[in-house]
């Protein structure tokens, strides 16, 4: 493979993580307006009755503090900025994926600590299940793309070498 196809590939890669990142970022600023939709929506899930449930257990839950406790969905705000602010690291692979592949490997570390993270915080928190999953998931086809992408950083790394 030559390197113009590798580094478009690579490029792909980090572009649809940095789109992942961001999106992740701007739903836990909207969290709340998330939540009022998907309570309309829970009664469509008659098949998921345990995820149902849970959208209008959380829901009604996060609707409360917000009325109550304003402030609490500040902290939404960080942790959207924190994704935000990760997702600009990436930005140095897309421009040199060789010299910055430090980044990536960095991502895939992230990417695989979500896993204990979600079991163990989900654990403690009450989280259900199907929801901790689901963060692992995440966790892992976020993997998944870094770690496309840093094979193809390595074969072009071998082909730099040349």
């Amino acid at each position: 493979m030559n390197t113009q196809s590798l580094i478009r590939r690579v490029r792909l890669y980090l572009l649809f993580f940095i789109i992942g990142l961001v999106s992740a970022g701007l739903t836990a600023s909207l969290i709340e307006w998330e939540f009022k939709i998907a309570r309309h929506l829970a009664p469509l899930l008659s098949t998921f009755p345990v995820v149902a449930k849970w959208i209008e257990f959380a829901g009604q839950g996060w609707i409360e503090v917000f009325q109550q406790y304003p402030f609490v969905a500040h902290s939404m705000d960080w942790l959207a900025f924190a994704h935000i602010v990760i997702a600009i690291a990436f930005i140095g692979p897309l421009k040199d994926p060789v010299r910055n592949k430090w980044v990536i490997e960095f991502g895939m570390i992230a990417c695989i600590l979500v896993l204990p993270v979600a079991i163990i915080s989900g654990t403690i928190h009450g989280m259900p299940l199907f929801r901790q999953l689901m963060n692992c998931l995440i966790g892992l086809l976020g993997f998944l793309l870094l770690w496309l992408c840093r094979r193809n950083v390595l074969q072009l790394e071998l082909l730099e070498k040349k």
